[in-house]
């Protein structure tokens, strides 16, 4: 009996060896300001969350544009680069998350060789426009 106890421990040991790690948990973004430094708050009225992806192409640009509400992007893959006008320019690059500047006038540009492609998550309401064509400043 012994060795019988031993040779079902040897092989319950083996077992639990052989299991893959448990789930791990990567916080992509943790703020409360946009990449501008504005805190943001969320719009008023029926909360709507919209996710889209986004693909740029090598050598496009987005028309101008702003965002009255909270935008979450994460680069999927490529380089983006987002003029703000006035307060310059940030290159963006795989694997980076933001919140885009709220109420603020940019253009995005795939700025590298290949697909750029962009998670995009509006925290949103109803009613509300995500994005609205603007000027830059």
């Amino acid at each position: 009996l012994p060795c019988g106890l031993l040779l079902m421990g040897s092989l319950l040991g083996q077992a639990a060896l052989a299991m893959p790690p448990g789930p791990s948990l990567e916080t992509l973004l943790d703020t409360s300001e946009t990449v501008l430094g504005q805190e943001f708050e969320y719009p008023e009225g029926q909360a709507r969350i919209t996710a889209q992806v986004v693909t740029v192409h090598p050598g496009q640009i987005l028309p101008p544009h702003l965002h009255p509400v909270p935008l979450f992007a994460y680069v999927i893959q490529g380089e983006l680069i987002v003029d703000y006008g006035s307060e310059g320019e940030i290159t963006y690059h795989k694997g980076d998350a933001l919140v885009e500047a709220i109420d603020w006038p940019h253009q995005g540009r795939n700025g590298g060789r290949g697909v750029l492609k962009i998670l995009l998550v509006y925290a949103g309401a109803e009613g509300v426009p995500d994005s609205v064509p603007a000027e830059l400043e």
